[in-house]
């Protein structure tokens, strides 16, 4: 075989299972179903005289972070969230996001500096489905990669 590791090691892939999100403070937040970042670049397209092609250079980048949260009981999310529209002051998070390897290897990524982002949902509920809010953030600070998966090649 030419290309010896063309799929990969499938015996270390990870299902949703493996994942976890945590707050600042490393403390699970259990009720949450899924999480997502993104990162969007912005770049500067140019053309140079006597070329073409258009052209473009690193320019801007965002980083958004969505999560999807089992409504089960009373959370301080909401609590804090439902406060700021009182006062308008609005709140700031930090968030770990994490995936473990079956080697007993992390991937933990830190956001820092979160704050609501487009629509969140107050109340989101429908006949015979389990209640959910989701959430949208925009992450004001780059993220920060504290650990990366490993894996052992046999």
């Amino acid at each position: 075989m030419r290309n010896e590791r063309a799929a990969g090691d499938s015996r270390h892939g990870r299902t949703g299972k493996d994942g976890a999100f945590y707050n600042k403070d490393g403390v699970l937040l259990a009720t949450v179903e899924q999480f997502t970042s993104n990162v969007s670049w912005n770049n500067a397209k140019y053309s140079v005289l006597g070329d073409a092609q258009e052209h473009e250079t690193a320019n801007t980048f965002s980083v958004s972070l969505t999560m999807s949260q089992v409504v089960v009981e009373d959370d301080a999310f909401i609590e804090e969230l439902m406060e700021a529209l009182e006062t308008q002051v609005m709140p700031v998070w930090d968030f770990q996001g994490s995936l473990l390897g079956r080697n007993g290897s992390e991937e933990r990524v830190i956001y820092r500096e979160c704050i609501p982002s487009g629509q969140v949902d107050i109340q989101n509920v429908t006949t015979g489905d389990v209640i959910k809010r989701n959430w949208n953030f925009f992450v004001n600070r780059a993220p920060k990669l504290q650990s990366l998966l490993g894996i052992d090649r046999d």
